[in-house]
C-alpha cells in the first residue's frame, strides 16, 4: 500500500532493490516471504522506518488475519481492491469529503450505480 501511496510502480521499486517487478509482486501477494534484510531495504526504498510494517499488529493479530484471509475466499477480493491503485484513490478521495451527509450521498449514488450495472 505504501508503494501505491507514493505512486511508485512495481518495476521502479524493483529497480531500486535490484529485483524484478515479478519478485515485488510475489512479496506483495505474500507468495514469497520477506527476509529481515530485504524488509530493511524496502523500508529505505519506501522512506519509512521498518516499524512501519508492524505498527498496530501483534503476532496474534497477524496470525488471525492470515487465517481469516486464507479461510474466507469472500474477503480476499475486498482486500485486493483496497490495496490496489484504484482502491487507494477511491478511499483517499472519499476521506477528503468532510461533510458526513455528502459521504452518505456519494455512497448511495455508488450503490445505485452498482445495482443498475449489475442488472
Amino acid at each position: 500500500m505504501r508503494r501505491l501511496m507514493l505512486g511508485i510502480s512495481q518495476e521502479a521499486l524493483g529497480e531500486r532493490l535490484s529485483l524484478t517487478f515479478q519478485q515485488i509482486q510475489k512479496y506483495e501477494k505474500g507468495t514469497n516471504r520477506v527476509s529481515a534484510s530485504r524488509l530493511y531495504e524496502l523500508a529505505q526504498a519506501l522512506d519509512v522506518p521498518v516499524q512501519y510494517f508492524f505498527d498496530g499488529i501483534s503476532a496474534e493479530d497477524e496470525t488471525v488475519l492470515h487465517e481469516a484471509v486464507a479461510d474466507d475466499a469472500h474477503l480476499s477480493p475486498f482486500l485486493d481492491f483496497v490495496s490496489s491503485g484504484q482502491g487507494i484513490q477511491l478511499n483517499s478521495a472519499f476521506l477528503q469529503i468532510g461533510d458526513r451527509k455528502m459521504r452518505r450521498d456519494v455512497l448511495a449514488m455508488i450503490e445505485g450505480i452498482a445495482r443498475v450495472s449489475g442488472d
